[in-house]
């Protein structure tokens, strides 16, 4: 992360969209804004900041010294979203937030905001971007994943091949999804049955193409885990050709899992290593 991706940002929200009934998209602005690196990355990500009731923290600042500076029960908390979409020269920043009424924090938060009130976060962070050179993309998330997969299929070549699968709750979830790519793109419902679990079904029943394959698979952690071991050690992917990781894990707040993720990676790479050696 850079050093201005440290610094926390205070950006203006200028309006607030539903563009379906679990979703909610903020557009934020603010002089701020300028020279934010977004753009070579199609998982770019933010941390919102939410400090405890009764708390301020001074501005310009970073979490480093907000940490040094405040005792512990005031450090803020943390919510990562994905930045859907960034305008430099309209100076807007497009976040999508999953709402399920009052559940978590942040869903019940951006349901409240209204133009003109502020929103701080540091960032952006990222790692992945459609490879141009692949033969075809694999795409697969849930709506955590939507934001990522959206900007990924913007920025894919024109006419590259891309298998993409998106599971949400009903038919009222689905959005366009526009790309220059030549998308096979499948909705899947997921209704009452657990996270995943068709979007499991569905790409161990995917004809993979021939060719070089670049896969993005993200979401829930239980169905991601399921989907690494599909991909790396029966279908053979590379560990290069593959961005994969689970944005959150069901009957987790993001503390606890983001405290328990690092074991939780090491041991999906220790059971996987056991196989492909074995």
């Amino acid at each position: 992360m850079t050093e201005r991706a440290k610094m926390v940002t205070a950006a203006t929200v200028l309006r607030t969209e539903r563009p379906t009934p679990h979703l909610i998209r903020l557009v934020l602005g603010g002089e701020e804004l300028a020279g934010l690196p977004v753009g070579e990355h199609t998982d770019h990500y933010v941390k919102l900041i939410f400090a405890p009731e009764g708390v301020t923290y001074p501005h310009p600042t970073d979490l480093a010294t907000i940490k040094r500076e405040f005792p512990a029960e005031q450090w803020p908390r943390l919510r990562a979203y994905t930045v859907r979409a960034f305008d430099p020269l309209a100076g807007e920043l497009t976040i999508d937030v999953v709402h399920h009424g009052d559940e978590g924090l942040a869903g019940p938060w951006a349901a409240r905001l209204h133009p003109g009130d502020e929103v701080r976060f540091v960032g952006p962070g990222g790692a992945y971007a459609p490879d141009p050179t692949a033969d075809w993309h694999l795409l697969v998330g849930d709506e955590s994943a939507l934001p990522a997969i959206g900007a990924a299929l913007e920025r894919l070549p024109v006419g590259a091949p891309a298998a993409v699968l998106v599971e949400v709750h009903g038919p009222a979830d689905e959005q366009p999804l526009p790309s220059p790519g030549a998308v096979a793109l499948t909705w899947l419902h997921r209704g009452d049955r657990p996270v995943g679990e068709a979007l499991v079904a569905a790409v161990r029943a995917l004809e993979f193409p021939t060719g070089r394959v670049h896969a993005f698979v993200h979401g829930e952690a239980t169905f991601v885990k399921e989907l690494r071991r599909l991909l790396r050690v029966e279908r053979g992917v590379p560990r290069e050709a593959l961005s994969i990781s689970g944005y959150w894990r069901r009957g987790m707040d993001d503390e606890g899992w983001r405290s328990t993720k690092p074991d939780w990676n090491r041991q999906v790479e220790a059971e996987e290593a056991a196989v492909v050696v074995g």
